[in-house]
């Protein structure tokens, strides 16, 4: 498997993922099989050219599954000057703040979703939806719209200042369908046996566990079908040359299309 795809392999970045896919995310689950011919590397930045002609800059998903090191990829595109949005983080934010969202989740699950100082009651919340997967797909219909606009939101922002492109990250980008709304997608990997064991050492979880939460999550292989990029985190591929190529040829896109950049 090389290190980088062809962008938009397959154009299945124009069609939503199954509804099974959406609501299930198990290991049994699988994508909708489109042949599309492979792209060269002037194919690649013509395709990334043609979704930015109108736009001041792109707008890209970096994801992967649990254990894969998508958080220190980020860190090394931050570190190259390209801001990051963390889906997951500002999920948590919007859920406790946002008056619609938190409108929504309370006619949705009860008052009982939050406490009496307005915090989230996230165990509580836990201890019903895990449970029941209607109401999952329901909360999750609540969140994921949110934080699209949210991150529409932050982007412009950035592209405002003068960013060439902007990453979000978050684990469920495939599985939610938010990978869609993006003109490109990075997806990091790592050997399953090396993911599981970086998560015992960082969370101080069991396998089993960490097994438990990795079938939640589509397969690394589904991702993989999906990516413009893929960085391989494997303990043998050296990662900052890998993000450094990416980078470049996004910045080469941006400055092709008349993107005004800052910094570059």
């Amino acid at each position: 498997m090389p290190i980088f795809t062809n962008f938009c392999k397959h154009s299945a970045f124009k069609f939503p993922l199954k509804n099974s896919i959406l609501q299930t995310f198990g290991k049994t689950a699988s994508l909708p099989k489109i042949s599309h011919p492979k792209l060269n590397a002037t194919s690649k930045i013509e395709n990334l050219k043609s979704k930015i002609v109108n736009r001041k800059s792109l707008r890209v998903g970096i994801t992967g599954g649990i254990g894969s090191g998508k958080t220190t990829v980020c860190r090394i595109f931050e570190s190259l000057g390209i801001p990051v949005y963390y889906a997951d983080d500002r999920a948590k934010w919007l859920i406790g703040h946002d008056a619609d969202l938190k409108a929504g989740i309370t006619a949705l699950l009860g008052a009982s979703a939050y406490l009496p100082d307005g915090s989230y009651n996230r165990a509580w919340v836990g201890s019903i939806v895990f449970q029941d997967k209607a109401k999952l797909a329901a909360l999750n219909a609540l969140v994921h719209p949110a934080v699209e606009r949210d991150s529409r939101q932050w982007h412009e922002e950035q592209a405002a200042q003068g960013a060439p492109y902007t990453l979000r990250e978050a684990a469920l980008l495939v599985e939610s369908g938010g990978y869609r709304f993006l003109d490109a997608l990075i997806v990091v990997t790592a050997p399953e046996a090396l993911r599981i064991a970086r998560v015992v050492q960082r969370d101080g979880a069991s396998e089993e566990a960490v097994r438990a939460r990795m079938a939640n999550q589509l397969p690394e292989s589904a991702k993989v079908e999906l990516a413009g990029y893929v960085v391989q985190n494997d303990g043998e591929h050296l990662l900052i040359p890998q993000v450094q190529a990416i980078h470049q040829q996004l910045i080469s896109v941006t400055k092709n299309v008349g993107v005004r950049l800052k910094g570059f």
